[in-house]
């Protein structure tokens, strides 16, 4: 099973758009695609955790992705870092097991409105993939993204669709 979710928390998000997309390309494996609008976990502090510990739904994510033979992640970025919310995520998952991506290999993503396609976020992420057990097997950008994606048709332009197709292959291709 692959495991296949956005790093954004948003309802509306264009990273979630991708997942989807790319999710359903893939033929010869289950795919479980997760909305992370649907996770609102707290703002990490240790404080916080000391009180209250982890929530079902942190361990439960953990887990789902235990259980997954690899993950397709899409990050967004805010000022050309990850947001606040993966950030949180991450700093979240952490705390509850030091080597949560242990194994995993990684399609990482990153999609933005802008010319740079969130490549600020996209190669953050993918030094910190390794630090937490997971490899990143192969990377993709999607710059503006409201003018190279159709909700209908996905891709649209000729060139990034093949790097896509590209990436998506190496990234099946591991796992």
């Amino acid at each position: 099973m692959i495991l296949a979710f956005a790093g954004s928390n948003s309802t509306t998000s264009i990273n979630y758009n991708l997942v989807k997309f790319t999710a359903d390309l893939v033929s010869n494996n289950q795919v479980e695609i997760l909305n992370m609008a649907n996770y609102p976990f707290p703002l990490y502090s240790e404080d916080y955790e000391k009180a209250k510990g982890f929530s079902n739904s942190l361990i439960e994510f953990r887990d789902d992705i235990k259980k997954s033979n690899g993950l397709i992640l899409s990050v967004n970025e805010h000022n050309s870092n990850p947001s606040a919310y993966f950030k949180n995520l991450i700093d979240w998952l952490s705390r509850l097991e030091r080597n949560f991506f242990e194994g995993k290999k990684v399609l990482l993503m990153s999609a933005s409105p802008g010319a740079r396609g969130a490549q600020g976020a996209l190669g953050i992420v993918e030094k910190l993939v390794p630090r937490f057990g997971g490899e990143v097997v192969a990377t993709f950008s999607l710059p503006s993204f409201y003018e190279n994606f159709d909700p209908a048709k996905g891709i649209i332009n000729t060139e990034l669709a093949e790097e896509h197709q590209k990436a998506l292959k190496s990234f099946l291709s591991k796992i």
